[in-house]
């Protein structure tokens, strides 16, 4: 076997991962199927670099702490998605966009420019957080965006039962 088709299973193999991953946690991958290989063998190619799947769309620094926030599912994409049914890269989109009823458009950048090139980390309080936290009641997953994910990824539960736990910006 070629270093190529090793380099290609290991990307298909990626792929089906996340695929399943998806699925499982109530998410979806882009339905453009070259588009997605595409973005899978980045994924590949920076576990390879770094040690760490970073987000193929954004420059990691190669220090795992400093880029903990784009390693894929990076920490954007449940507000990414909520906002413009797509995370940052395009990988995992909404329903309305598999369904055809919602074409990917730009999406801005989330991550503040002090994170770039592994620069300081946040210091976050409950203050200056921009979005509510809610939180499911069955298993206690917590996620901060405007209104809760239709599924949880956890425990598969309905949006019906999470709940505001630290209200957002007034």
């Amino acid at each position: 076997m070629t270093d190529r088709d090793k380099n290609r299973a290991e990307i298909d193999l990626l792929h089906e991962k996340l695929r399943a991953d998806a699925e499982s946690g109530g998410y979806h991958l882009n339905p453009d199927v070259e588009f997605t290989m595409d973005l899978v063998e980045g994924l590949v190619t920076n576990e390879k670099r770094y040690g760490y799947p970073s987000c193929p769309c954004r420059l990691a620094s190669g220090k795992k702490k400093g880029d903990l926030d784009i390693i894929c599912p990076c920490d954007y994409r449940d507000a990414d998605l909520n906002d413009h049914d797509t995370c940052y890269c395009g990988l995992y989109v909404s329903k309305r966009v598999v369904e055809g009823k919602k074409e990917i458009g730009k999406i801005p950048e989330r991550r503040p420019p002090h994170r770039t090139n592994s620069g300081p980390e946040l210091s976050v309080t409950m203050q200056s957080l921009p979005y509510p936290i809610w939180r499911c009641r069955v298993c206690g997953y917590l996620c901060a965006r405007k209104e809760p994910p239709e599924v949880c990824p956890v425990c598969k539960a309905g949006k019906e039962r999470f709940e505001l736990f630290i209200p957002g910006p007034s």
